[in-house]
């Protein structure tokens, strides 16, 4: 298999290395057989993808956005769930209950390439398109509308490689589409932003992180009827597993991202 992926898409290589090498660990905190055929297979060499602290960031990101997500199903047994910008990510195996209904997002070569790595599964499916376009939502709305059942769209590193501008786009596509829901989106700041080039892995890509906030209140600012709800740093996660996070937690509270919730 030949990795082609756009800049951006690249990233995903990232959270695909952390995976696999936490998944051999002796007392792996987050299993993805899924990660480890896949780095095996292409023969990638994890090592400018998978550092300290991106590699206890992801997998703390992980840990809380399963158990997010978790939470939601038990609320929302039958619930429809939109994975945006989805990457190699395979969170459904981990979190399926046998009767929710997933959708993967991505960019057209994205998912040409997930198709490669995931082979059919039932009430999965992966849908090739822009988040700043409303091309997909029809199947989304459709999947909806067989049960009534309640939505929540995931937005795991994707919205740093998206402007202010757009992300008010997709907030606008979600509101337009769909007349109740519930988003979590990962959120990182401005100083990241500005302080880029030092990051331990996104550095070796060519992608670009575009905006950040100090608050999900921003973000919900974007779009009328938009609400934030709760945000929660990856340092509550990241400070439980190691002393280099917990040394991060304690001494920069503020520059790690978080998962913020909003509602409709």
């Amino acid at each position: 298999m030949t990795i082609s992926l756009g800049d951006v898409e690249t990233t995903a290589l990232i959270p695909v290395a952390i995976k696999a090498n936490e998944s051999l660990r002796k007392n792996p905190r987050v299993r993805d057989e899924v990660a480890v055929e896949m780095i095996k297979n292409l023969g990638i060499d994890t090592a400018p993808y998978d550092k300290f602290m991106s590699h206890e960031g992801v997998i703390a990101r992980t840990v809380m956005l399963d158990r997010m997500v978790k939470d939601f199903i038990a609320k929302n047994p039958s619930a429809v769930i939109v994975n945006m910008g989805a990457g190699f990510d395979n969170r459904f195996s981990r979190v399926d209950n046998g009767s929710i209904f997933w959708f993967d997002l991505d960019l057209p070569d994205s998912i040409e390439l997930r198709k490669k790595v995931f082979s059919e599964r039932e009430r999965v499916s992966m849908l090739p398109g822009s988040v700043l376009e409303d091309s997909w939502c029809a199947a989304v709305k459709a999947e909806i509308a067989k049960t009534n059942s309640k939505v929540l769209f995931l937005a795991e590193g994707l919205f740093m490689y998206l402007t202010l501008e757009e992300i008010a786009k997709l907030l606008s596509v979600l509101k337009t589409n769909f007349p109740n829901g519930t988003l979590i989106a990962e959120q990182n700041n401005p100083l990241m932003v500005k302080n880029q080039k030092y990051h331990d892995t996104v550095k070796n890509t060519k992608a670009v992180f575009k905006s950040g906030t100090w608050s999900g209140q921003e973000i919900a600012d974007l779009c009328e009827g938009i609400r934030f709800v709760e945000e929660h740093s990856f340092n509550e996660e990241m400070k439980k597993h190691s002393f280099g996070g917990w040394l991060f937690a304690k001494l920069l509270p503020k520059m790690n991202d978080r998962w913020a919730t909003f509602e409709w």
